[in-house]
């Protein structure tokens, strides 16, 4: 089972940029997409309906802002979204499918660069979504937990961590976050198989980024522990071209 996140920046501008081609071609078992920025009435068919795919959309109340999606050839058993709280559902961020062997989390975590109510609202916003994480594993559910994260962890997962070190997303206060996530039993997919590689997911378009490969890795894919055996691999394809992250994946046997 492959299975992909990607941040498009926006589903339709990324469609664009040959979206239907890319997943044709690379065939995921499961797909979330986040930055979707689209309302339900603004999606086209051929976004909507993708053979052999079904497909599950979470839509933010602002349009043109945040929205994930879920593409799936595995039918869930059911699919939600948000996580029942409402100043950050109203935002679209979170899209959650029960399967028989796991429970998949498809999210846009929020970026807390532009205020210190934005920060807070992030932090905030992760603190739920351990809460919400660690009942669900109280419940028995394995869990997968994929998405752009906005923040980097450590030192080698961006190009300059000493002039990052007071920007929201390489913030100590965040750091620790995920330190916490780690410790109550998730493990970061892509670390596990490379500890010490150097491979970044998002590039700034401000500064012609990419070009100098001079990003950040910000987009997860973390399991609950108990699965780390069932992942066979993790990959972060920066050839894949279209928005300013790449998808980033793993493969699982069951």
């Amino acid at each position: 089972m492959d299975l992909f996140s990607w941040n498009v920046n926006g589903i339709r501008a990324v469609k664009r940029k040959g979206f239907l081609d890319w997943i044709k071609k690379e065939s995921p078992d499961i797909l979330a997409l986040q930055e979707i920025r689209v309302q339900k009435d603004q999606l086209s068919d051929k976004l909507k309906n993708i053979e052999p795919y079904y497909s599950y959309f979470n839509y933010g109340k602002r349009k043109g802002y945040s929205g994930v999606s879920l593409y799936t050839k595995i039918k869930p058993n059911k699919v939600e979204n948000g996580l029942g709280i409402e100043r950050f559902d109203k935002e679209g961020r979170v899209i959650r499918a029960f399967y028989d062997d796991f429970v998949f989390m498809g999210i846009y975590f929020p970026n807390g660069k532009r205020s210190k109510e934005r920060l807070n609202f992030k932090l905030d916003f992760y603190d739920e979504l351990l809460e919400y994480a660690l009942r669900l594993r109280e419940k028995g559910h394995s869990l997968i937990i994929s998405g752009d994260y906005n923040t980097a962890h450590q030192e080698i997962d961006l190009i300059n961590p000493s002039q990052n070190e007071n920007v929201s997303g390489f913030l100590p206060v965040e750091r620790k976050w995920i330190d916490k996530f780690i410790r109550h039993g998730f493990v970061d997919s892509f670390r596990y198989f490379y500890p010490d590689k150097e491979k970044y997911s998002w590039w700034s378009y401000r500064t012609r980024a990419r070009e100098r490969n001079a990003g950040w890795r910000i987009d997860y894919n973390f399991v609950s522990e108990e699965l780390i055996s069932n992942v066979k691999k993790a990959a972060i394809h920066n050839e894949v071209m279209g928005s300013d992250h790449c998808p980033v994946s793993i493969s699982l046997d069951f």
